[in-house]
């Protein structure tokens, strides 16, 4: 995906700047916020958030990071879990 969406053309087209804008989007929720152990995946939960950028900036993503991290750290407590997963850098 980073190969894909990596580089924008200038005088690109409004659609065109909305693609690379959820793609960017979609691998920082992916890769920095609700990431998987091997920071590959996400979720396809969060692919409804991206679909319209216009509310992105009405939902509370701080809260929700927070929660994804303590989800996480729930799962962690199991004895057998030997990655961790989530937003570690917020420990």
């Amino acid at each position: 995906m980073q190969e894909t969406f990596s580089d924008l053309l200038e005088g690109a087209d409004e659609e065109t700047v909305r693609r690379y804008a959820r793609a960017y989007i979609m691998m920082l929720l992916s890769t920095q916020l609700f990431g998987d152990k091997f920071g590959t995946c996400m979720h396809i939960r969060w692919l409804s958030y991206v679909a319209s950028l216009e509310y992105m900036g009405r939902y509370s993503w701080g809260s929700t990071t927070l929660s994804w991290l303590y989800r996480c750290l729930c799962h962690m407590a199991n004895k057998h879990v030997v990655k961790l997963t989530g937003p570690l850098q917020l420990l």
